[in-house]
């Protein structure tokens, strides 16, 4: 079994995005990837803290200020 780490899971993951899009084709794929990769780690680690921002932007090693910019450019509710 293949050990699962962060980057087999983006491989898989953009490998199974480009065989859904079936012959079209894709602008911008780094920005998607990261976009969302982004959003997604920020959601989680907020979570962890429990909604906590100090905390989460010292565990993501950022400032206050960063997360909070972060927050608004990916549009999530505090």
């Amino acid at each position: 079994m293949k050990k699962q780490n962060q980057r087999n899971f983006t491989q898989e993951s953009v490998k199974a995005y480009l065989e859904s899009l079936n012959g079209h084709t894709t602008n911008c794929l780094y920005d998607l990837v990261m976009n969302e990769t982004e959003k997604g780690l920020l959601l989680e680690v907020l979570r962890w803290c429990k909604g906590n921002q100090s905390q989460a932007a010292s565990l993501l090693g950022m400032t206050r200020t960063t997360l909070r910019n972060k927050i608004r450019k990916h549009q999530i509710k505090p």
